[in-house]
């Protein structure tokens, strides 16, 4: 049986006017063996939910009734072409001191001391990395509307703040323990919760929080 309802219906109204199965079911074209095309639509649909469109093979399009090696390398085909295309790429989950300072290596080797903001959604994904200052070579200055100011701008849910020394120990001070007490004191106030704050040392790091 072939799909005529729904490639004529794409035609005369547009590809926003179908449903997710009628997108599948212009796809798949016509039924096989065992299944009509209606039928395969559906069982394609659930195993893309499934599994996720991320991590398809084609052995899981294979193992669907009535699509055969041909039809399967087709489907996987155009699958996979939209999801190198137009899927947007998942941003980074920032949810340890591990994860958060993976994104910290642009500043493991600077001479002078950066200070850093990185910005999270509220599944804790990474929305930006901030250079809130650039200090000397021994001292930083921030002030908490310089840090906020970017978290507000970016509708931040949370944020991680984070500084290298450039002497390359890794102690953490009295000054970094008291810039962690004033950030996190603004985020209660705002509405912006502080994760934690990461000191980097070349390929070592510590949390002062």
């Amino acid at each position: 049986m072939y799909n005529q309802l729904s490639r004529n219906k794409l035609s005369n109204r547009g590809a926003a006017s179908l449903s997710d199965i009628e997108l599948l079911e212009v796809i798949i074209g016509s039924g096989g063996k065992g299944n009509d095309f209606k039928q395969i639509a559906k069982n394609l649909s659930a195993v893309i939910s499934k599994v996720g469109i991320e991590n398809l093979t084609i052995d899981d399009v294979r193992a669907i009734k009535g699509i055969g090696d041909a039809k399967a390398t087709k489907i996987f085909a155009m699958l996979e072409f939209s999801r190198r295309r137009f899927t947007k790429q998942v941003a980074p989950l920032i949810d340890s001191p591990e994860r958060a300072a993976e994104q910290l290596s642009f500043i493991s080797e600077k001479r002078q001391e950066y200070f850093v903001a990185l910005t999270l959604d509220g599944a804790r994904r990474l929305i930006n990395k901030h250079t809130v200052t650039i200090g000397t070579l021994v001292s930083s200055l921030v002030h908490p509307r310089e840090v906020f100011s970017l978290a507000i701008e970016d509708r931040a849910a949370s944020i991680i703040i984070a500084h290298n020394h450039p002497s390359g120990m890794l102690d953490i001070s009295e000054n970094d323990r008291e810039v962690t007490k004033r950030i996190k004191q603004a985020g209660d106030i705002i509405g912006i919760r502080l994760d934690d704050h990461i000191i980097v040392a070349g390929s070592e790091f510590a949390s002062a929080y």
